[in-house]
């Protein structure tokens, strides 16, 4: 049974989620909707490949017949022409997209372009192709704590005029539920491991209550 208290540290976590993102992108879209995206780049190497096999792994094992299907009609369209080719690739890389977002239970809206892609997630890819972490690590890092700060001085401005009123009190409250559910938000960040499409990753040995 999903308790009160639980759904509201969800509603937290998500808060936290939505005022990271705004602090750091103004465009929170989907990394894998993009064509400079990690499934559009493995479609493309299946593509010069031949070869569905690296395209696969993007999709549920229940997708893998439709997606193998749509590889080989873009195959046979690619060799009619210049133009054809890219109307076939482009067939291709919004199915495998459409069905990897379906199999994460996440809306598909279109592919994007390449500059729709939140930094940190962009750092994400690169730490991974670079073997170091350490320009995510700093991105991040100052982004969180430039989030604390903020809210930590609104909070503590508000107190000093607390008792002035009751309107100013209310300030003051306002602040401080700002500030505390942020920092329990990006705790709880921590903790559950992050999130993939705005489901809540869990940690080993967690369940729902």
């Amino acid at each position: 049974m999903v308790t009160g208290n639980y759904l509201t540290r969800i509603k937290v976590i998500f808060s936290v989620i939505g005022l990271l993102i705004t602090g750091l992108s103004g465009n929170a879209l989907a990394h894998c909707d993009t064509l400079d995206g990690p499934v559009v780049q493995t479609a493309r190497i299946a593509l010069e490949k031949g070869d569905v096999t690296p395209a696969l792994k993007w999709v549920q094992a229940d997708d893998e017949k439709e997606i193998s299907a749509a590889f080989q009609k873009t195959l046979a369209v690619r060799t009619k022409g210049v133009e054809a080719k890219e109307l076939a690739d482009m067939y291709f890389f919004e199915t495998l997209v459409r069905i990897h977002r379906a199999g994460e239970g996440a809306p598909y809206t279109g592919l994007k372009l390449g500059e729709a892609v939140d930094p940190a997630v962009a750092l994400a890819d690169k730490a991974l192709e670079a073997g170091s972490v350490d320009k995510l690590v700093g991105f991040l890092t100052t982004a969180m704590a430039n989030g604390i700060r903020e809210r930590f001085q609104h909070a503590s401005e508000t107190k000093k005029h607390a008792d002035d009123s009751v309107a100013a009190g209310r300030d003051y409250v306002k602040a401080y539920v700002i500030f505390t559910h942020y920092a329990e938000g990006l705790h709880a960040l921590m903790k559950g491991g992050g999130s993939h499409h705005g489901k809540v990753a869990k940690g080993h040995g967690e369940h729902e209550q």
